[in-house]
């Protein structure tokens, strides 16, 4: 069996899909704790030995570095025979959910929720305006799921995994009540949480977090 070490840090969700998904693969991993509140990742010695791209997490399997979450998602699918699609039909709807997911949902609430919880400092019309775009974005999601137990139809896939992550740390982070907003969201977040094995990223990333400023 593959020997997984996850560099990453508690509040990155997109660490948190790829810890996730290995954990309801019945995997264990190494956690390698990284200083990303710090500026590790933004060096130049970080880049050349750890992720040219600059970016966590970063996937070590049997010592080889893998980055970039999606891929790796997918990779993790074809690997274990889960949370994948079995027809054409449902690899392209796994696959659209996947990218709109990446390039508008957690594409906007990871940078959202990382400047109004975790910098003391930001510009208000630039959180209003992020904040606007993602309310179109859960009510498309919210909209999707009263009709869909999960993603692309009854089982769960990545397409969920990845998803879901950023959206299920604590309200105050992100700000949304999803109960109240969105709660076909909620009840698709409760459906998710219910996988046998599944566990919240806090639980499953340990480590230093960062300074909460979000009020």
């Amino acid at each position: 069996m593959p020997s997984y070490r996850l560099h990453y840090f508690p509040e990155s969700g997109n660490s948190y899909k790829l810890a996730l998904m290995l954990t309801l693969c019945g995997e264990t991993f190494e956690p390698v704790w990284t200083d990303f509140g710090g500026g590790v990742t933004r060096t130049a010695e970080w880049r050349r030995s750890v992720n040219e791209m600059g970016e966590i997490p970063v996937l070590e399997v049997d010592g080889v570095k893998m980055t970039q979450t999606a891929p790796l998602l997918l990779k993790l699918a074809d690997q274990y025979g889960r949370f994948g699609a079995e027809t054409e039909d449902e690899k392209f709807e796994l696959l659209r959910w996947l990218f709109w997911d990446n390039h508008k949902l957690t594409g906007y609430m990871a940078t959202y929720r990382f400047m109004r919880a975790f910098t003391e400092k930001n510009d208000p019309q630039v959180l209003k305006h992020f904040r606007r775009r993602l309310e179109d974005f859960l009510g498309i999601l919210d909209g999707h799921v009263q009709h869909n137990a999960f993603a692309i139809g009854a089982k769960p896939t990545v397409a969920d995994i990845s998803m879901m992550a950023y959206l299920h740390y604590p309200s105050d982070e992100h700000g949304f009540d999803f109960a109240t907003s969105h709660p076909a969201i909620h009840a698709w977040l409760g459906r998710m949480a219910a996988l046998p094995g599944w566990k919240p990223a806090y639980e499953l990333l340990p480590g230093k977090r960062m300074t909460n400023y979000a009020k």
